[in-house]
């Protein structure tokens, strides 16, 4: 005997093609559910097509324009996904070439990626957040051996940190002196944003 998922499948069979109203209703509860970019919403109807196929041998309505209904209507918001995503990837430890990596691969305008893109004092908040997550430094006890090192200083270029963020981390020579530098321009720069 099956289990639950697999008999529920069974009884449900082969999902219908789609017709222009259900790949609307798919649009639509995307957006609904997912924050999400206006690239990101064309690959996932785009992956919908390949796997459920269209209704009749007439072509598919053009998923470019579908889209644009829903920028039209304010479902998508490359800017504000933009924002929220660089920010969630910042608090998560993340440097400014993954950061701008992932907004490209959500399919994020260069312009609008230069326009989100982090301050220094941010960016040293993330390589400190990266540092004390995973224990680089002065967050890890006992100070690195030379090897150690090594290995936590390509582990923030792998993040995306520039060097000097991540020497300045990995070489701290105490957890105070690491915040200390990480938060030195929180007030110039905070005001600015």
């Amino acid at each position: 005997m099956g289990t639950y998922k697999q008999e529920c499948k069974q009884r449900k069979g082969p999902k219908p093609p789609l017709d222009a109203a259900r790949l609307r209703d798919l649009g639509l509860t995307y957006v609904a559910r997912y924050a999400t970019s206006g690239a990101r919403l064309e690959r996932y109807l785009k992956r919908k097509l390949r796997e459920l196929g269209w209704v009749d041998d007439s072509p598919p309505p053009d998923l470019a324009a579908l889209v644009q209904d829903y920028v039209q209507a304010g479902y998508i918001d490359d800017t504000g996904f933009a924002v929220a995503r660089s920010s969630s990837l910042l608090r998560r430890g993340y440097g400014a070439r993954r950061v701008d990596q992932a907004l490209g691969q959500d399919g994020i305008a260069p312009e609008i990626r230069a326009s989100v893109a982090a301050s220094e004092a941010k960016l040293r908040r993330a390589a400190l957040a990266m540092a004390t997550k995973r224990r680089f430094g002065p967050f890890g006890g006992d100070p690195p051996d030379k090897e150690r090192r090594q290995k936590q200083l390509s582990a923030m270029l792998r993040a995306g940190h520039a060097l000097d963020f991540a020497r300045q981390m990995v070489n701290a020579a105490s957890r105070e002196l690491a915040e200390e530098w990480a938060h030195e321009l929180d007030d110039e720069q905070d005001d600015d944003s």
